[in-house]
């Protein structure tokens, strides 16, 4: 590219261009400070779950980040999306296989960025404290145990 030509896109691009959000075409900020933290069905009781962008159970764009508190275990799972996990805080342990096996896990530091396959069985646990990690992905968002007795959905309790 010469000196003197622009990286701008062009004006009949601009107007067409998608967004990360149907209808939005303006400039929105996400702060921490303002996150909503609930309880999601499928995690552990303790875990939570924090809205940022989008509606993960549509089709489209979602972002969210998922805060596990020390010692919490999410059993050997798997997503139909591929996902994209960016630490924020904390150590982020994750291993991959249809059990859980401490000796496969992976410790990832803040800033970390891991890349998730669809359908890829993994685990986490939350070894050395809480963590909190942030996965942007394609929805509709999806969440399976290998096992039943795994999923919390399935304690009635």
């Amino acid at each position: 590219m010469a000196a003197n030509e622009s990286r701008a896109i062009p004006r009949e691009t601009q107007d067409t261009t998608p967004f990360h959000q149907p209808g939005q075409r303006e400039f929105r900020a996400v702060l921490s400070e303002d996150l909503d933290w609930k309880p999601f069905p499928a995690f552990p009781p303790p875990a939570r779950l924090a809205l940022v962008v989008g509606q993960p159970a549509d089709a489209g764009l979602y972002l969210i980040r998922v805060k596990v508190p020390g010692g919490v275990k999410l059993m050997p799972h798997r997503h139909p999306e591929d996902r994209i996990y960016t630490v924020i805080s904390g150590v982020f342990y994750i291993g991959l296989g249809d059990e859980f096996d401490a000796d496969k896990l992976q410790a990832y530091p803040p800033g970390a960025v891991i890349t998730l396959p669809a359908n890829t069985s993994h685990f986490h646990w939350a070894k050395s404290g809480e963590y909190v990690t942030q996965v942007t992905a394609i929805g509709p968002l999806g969440l399976e145990y290998l096992s039943p007795k795994d999923d919390p959905r399935n304690n009635n309790s």
